[in-house]
């Protein structure tokens, strides 16, 4: 993520502000250009001097505080924003709770939205591709046959439980299930791993590559699960998965993985927009890194990004203990898990030249 300037009075701005609080001017993100703009009301519509001769529209999700994204007027009758428009199942915002927690879900759905944006990957919707188009599905509990929602992946279609809004809930499974790190923004990205493993992997020439990092996906997803559950990680796991449950099976593992590339991509890069640079070893001058000056979204090269991330994640973790909160990154790059990052990280590099590929194919 990065840091935004205000147009009209140069205030700095953050991805989620939708009110410049310097000069007051109303603000809209334009995601197709990364931007984040002042507006000027014209006529029911809204210009910014960043776009002339642009007019906007909000999204139509604006009009319950849950959104700040913008729209071109006049984009075939579109009401939704590149994010909302794929969202299948929202709670029931009657419910003043179900509000909240649902504004909260759709920051963090946001963030997102921006790096798959940001790395170029396709986004079609269910619309666009019925059979494996990105769907979201924000339910409360007891809003379905089963009382309590699951998050999880189906063929494109992402289920978030309302309930993994609320804090508290969400600590109460982060500690009953046993994990270092639980957010809504690291389900997001957990999920939209799974997402990406059906599209850029399965069937395709980075399948046996991918068996031969993560595992055969063919073994019995259900039967693996249930060992996990039942006997735990095994030892040693640190040596080749960036988490406990990334053992579970080769799905789990590369969902795990992808959700860490975007991790660190995105910390790597406020980190940049900050000017931030960190020293990995204490005593050691010749070591200390610049601030960082590349775009890590664009950075094909794993090593570059791990080379900082390091030394930055040590930088978040030691601040945290210094206010006495816990580790910010509680987990360990070891050489293995850092290889099946950089698959990753290639695996995302060609994807819009994979998809540029075939719309030219389907084209002719």
């Amino acid at each position: 993520m990065r840091l935004f300037s205000c147009d009209h009075c140069g205030n700095t701005l953050y991805f989620e502000n939708a009110v410049c609080e310097r000069c007051g001017h109303a603000l809209g993100f334009v995601p197709e250009h990364g931007a984040l703009i002042s507006l000027e009301d014209d006529n029911g519509a809204w210009i910014s001097p960043a776009f002339p001769g642009k007019r906007f529209l909000y999204c139509a999700n604006a009009a319950h505080g849950a959104c700040n994204w913008l729209i071109e007027a006049g984009n075939d009758g579109a009401y939704y924003c590149a994010a909302c428009r794929h969202n299948d199942t929202i709670p029931d915002i009657g419910d003043p709770a179900n509000l909240t927690r649902w504004q909260t879900i759709e920051r963090a759905k946001k963030r997102l939205v921006y790096s798959l944006i940001r790395l170029g990957l396709p986004l079609e919707t269910r619309a666009e591709n019925p059979e494996h188009g990105l769907a979201f599905r924000f339910l409360a509990d007891g809003e379905t046959s089963a009382e309590r929602v699951m998050t999880g992946h189906d063929s494109g279609i992402i289920t978030i439980a309302l309930s993994e809004a609320d804090d508290a809930e969400r600590e109460y499974r982060r500690t009953s299930m046993n994990e270092p790190y639980r957010t809504l923004l690291g389900h997001f990205r957990h999920e939209i791993g799974h997402h990406y493993w059906d599209l850029l992997v399965d069937g395709q020439p980075a399948q046996e590559p991918f068996r031969a990092l993560f595992g055969d996906e063919r073994a019995d997803y259900g039967e693996a699960l249930k060992a996990y559950y039942a006997n735990g990680a095994p030892l040693g796991w640190m040596d080749t998965h960036i988490s406990a449950y990334a053992t579970a099976h080769p799905w789990e593992d590369f969902a795990e993985s992808f959700a860490h590339l975007l991790h660190i991509i995105d910390t790597v890069e406020m980190a940049a927009a900050f000017g931030i640079r960190a020293r990995p070893r204490t005593g050691d001058e010749a070591l200390t890194l610049p601030p960082v000056t590349f775009d890590p979204y664009l950075e094909p090269d794993m090593a570059t990004i791990i080379d900082n991330w390091i030394p930055l994640a040590s930088l978040l973790n030691n601040l945290n203990r210094a206010i006495g909160q816990p580790d910010a990154y509680p987990f360990v790059l070891s050489q293995g898990v850092i290889d099946k990052l950089a698959f990753i990280n290639m695996l995302v590099h060609q994807a819009p030249v994979l998809d540029q590929l075939d719309r030219l194919t389907s084209v002719e």
